[in-house]
């Protein structure tokens, strides 16, 4: 089979599981939307604070990915057995965080001035998420694997499944009905639970039987902590993880600004920032296939093949990303009335989409240079790219322009205002990245044969 066809397959069917997964936060908007008002943009700062720690603490075991495909590669498949087992200790550490910051967000709720009138329902929503954050975790780790294994399929049949069951639950327990009284945006978060402890049994089961993962030796007694290897996890995972947070904060923490504006540019920012989520599942699947592939050749110690690779993802990227820009621009009008009836959201959602379309280009470049770089072991750079550009220029530079101003110009107190920023210093980290992965897959393979390691 030709790697065109490995990866184009890998990432297609990622993409379907993604959207899936993606299809339960767009569910949710649409479903509490439809609600009402109050509870669209209850969950727009809610899922901000639950997707900005989610997204910081699994970057973590994102790291895993290009270990175990490397390892794959140099046929080393007992360690990925044992490093699976060993990633469970760091598991332990990720959860314990994660569940503390979701059940404890009062002072970064006090800090961005989320409305009073929004407070309660916010902190329930998380509260309730907290205790999905484990379950959601460790199933992570199993798609992770199977990513790395180059078989995702078995993972996007139960995330495509899971959304099935999770969109009339969602419903349910957001307006009410057989029993249940009405939940608003906290019926969300309940749907959630359920079906995150269903996914993580159904993973364990199929660990357990099916025979694709045999020659791991995976039910083996645990080993004690090997703090060499959970160290190297973390030198990996913790600065990808943090630039993950940084990158996804970024974006994130624009609905906690935005809320001062008020509900309707709350409520139209979470339309820009869910139809912007969906685009980014595209460069995620492209950059998941393809670090798997490059990590596997520099394993085998082929860093020709791992260029090939390279340049064969950021081509059918480039593509891809400009050809669903330009849908999005074309039909903002029509996207936005998917979401709310409202034609004040629909308008102002309309106009943030046109911004959403040029951030996307950028955002699918730098994604997948970020995704390949850690397959070469960098990701302190790009750490610095993301805390300088896109918190630095993106985010202040935003809040100046709508809130502060900037020189001669006056406040705008417009929710565009942030997007034009976000826009501009996703560009930029989009051009470093791409110019310092460049630099690497050169010196990589001028520097033949790469030795393979096991983290």
């Amino acid at each position: 089979m030709s790697e065109l066809k490995i990866i184009s397959q890998h990432a297609g069917t990622v993409l379907v599981g993604q959207l899936a997964v993606m299809a339960f936060g767009v569910a949710d908007t649409m479903i509490a939307g439809r609600y009402s008002d109050a509870a669209l943009a209850a969950l727009s700062v809610g899922s901000a604070l639950y997707i900005s720690v989610y997204v910081g603490l699994i970057g973590i075991v994102q790291a895993l990915l290009p270990i175990w495909a490397e390892m794959l590669g140099a046929r080393q498949h007992q360690a990925v057995g044992r490093s699976l087992r060993q990633s469970l200790y760091l598991c332990g550490f990720i959860t314990a965080a994660g569940m503390a910051a979701l059940l404890f967000p009062g002072p970064l709720l006090h800090w961005a001035q989320v409305p009073e009138r929004m407070l309660g329902e916010v902190q329930h929503y998380l509260s309730v998420l907290a205790f999905a954050f484990a379950p959601s975790l460790l199933f992570r780790i199993y798609s992770s694997f199977n990513q790395a294994l180059g078989k995702p399929l078995l993972v996007t049949w139960l995330q495509v499944g899971a959304l099935m069951l999770k969109i009339p639950l969602s419903v349910w327990l957001v307006a009410g009905g057989a029993g249940i009284e009405p939940m608003g945006a906290v019926g969300c978060a309940w749907a959630t639970l359920v079906v995150n402890y269903l996914l993580l049994a159904v993973a364990i089961a199929m660990l357990r039987t099916q025979a694709l993962y045999r020659p791991f030796h995976i039910w083996q007694a645990m080993e004690r902590p090997d703090w060499s290897q959970i160290a190297n996890f973390a030198r990996l995972g913790i600065p990808g993880g943090l630039a993950y947070l940084v990158e996804v904060t970024s974006f994130t923490l624009l609905a906690l600004f935005i809320a001062r504006l008020g509900t309707v540019a709350s409520a139209s920012h979470q339309i820009a920032a869910s139809v912007a989520a969906v685009l980014y599942m595209m460069p995620l699947s492209m950059g998941i296939a393809c670090s798997a592939r490059v990590s596997f050749w520099l394993g085998a110690g082929r860093p020709d093949h791992a260029r090939r690779v390279v340049v064969m993802g950021f081509r059918l990227t480039a593509l891809l990303a400009m050809a669903l820009a330009a849908i999005v621009s074309v039909a903002g009008n029509m996207l936005a009335g998917w979401y709310s009836g409202n034609p004040q959201i629909i308008a102002l959602a309309s106009s943030l989409l046109v911004w959403v379309a040029f951030y996307h280009v950028a955002d699918a470049i730098q994604a997948l240079c970020a995704f390949l770089l850690r397959s070469y072991r960098i990701t302190l750079t790009p750490l610095v790219l993301y805390g300088v550009l896109l918190w630095g220029l993106g985010l202040y530079g935003g809040y100046r322009l709508t809130y502060a101003g900037i020189g001669q110009v006056e406040p705008t107190y417009s929710a565009a205002s942030f997007w034009a920023a976000s826009t501009v210093a996703i560009g930029l980290v989009a051009a470093c990245l791409l110019g310092l992965l460049w630099y690497v897959v050169r010196e990589s393979q001028n520097n033949r044969p790469r030795a393979s390691h096991a983290a």
